[in-house]
């Protein structure tokens, strides 16, 4: 059993950077459409004063937001880390707030690779990680780090299991 825990080394692909912009700015053109269709809406029919307040507030923290989106991906990138050993999955990560898990393999029940339409188009595998109480993932991994790490962590989770 190890004393000392190191911290996690391994790092996403380059490509996350790119593939969480593309789905911020997906997210954004689709808040500020909305948001335009009420500006039209309370335009077209005087809905009251405040109303109209609101709007503008809510576009003005949808302007910071939508700034912010464009920083975070970077400051994710460079903070994510993830480690795999026969006792535990480590996860580091956090763009303001950083998170640093330590999930025993012995509470995991489940691994799998999943892909969306943006993480098809760049090649790119999440690893989700369930145990009995919540799900953990690793986004935007190469494909055959994804199928080497989700099959390392079964192994490791399954070989866990037998001991007990």
């Amino acid at each position: 059993m190890n004393s000392h825990i190191l911290s996690p080394q391994n790092q996403l692909s380059k490509k996350a950077v790119k593939v969480w912009i593309i789905s911020e700015v997906i997210e954004n053109v689709i808040g500020f459409i909305v948001l335009g269709v009420l500006f039209y809406l309370d335009y077209l029919f005087s809905w009251k004063e405040w109303i109209g307040w609101i709007l503008i507030g809510v576009a003005s923290i949808s302007v910071l937001f939508a700034v912010w989106s464009f920083i975070r991906p970077f400051l994710l990138y460079k903070t994510w880390r993830y480690a795999v050993d026969e006792e535990f999955l480590q996860l580091k990560y956090g763009a303001l707030i950083e998170k640093h898990q330590l999930i025993p393999m012995t509470k995991i029940q489940s691994v799998a690779t999943n892909q969306g339409p943006l993480l098809r188009r760049y090649d790119l595998y999440t690893v989700s990680i369930e145990t009995m109480a919540s799900t953990h993932t690793i986004p935007a991994l190469p494909k055959e780090t994804a199928v080497e790490l989700r099959n390392q962590i079964a192994q490791f989770a399954k070989v866990k299991e037998v001991e007990s």
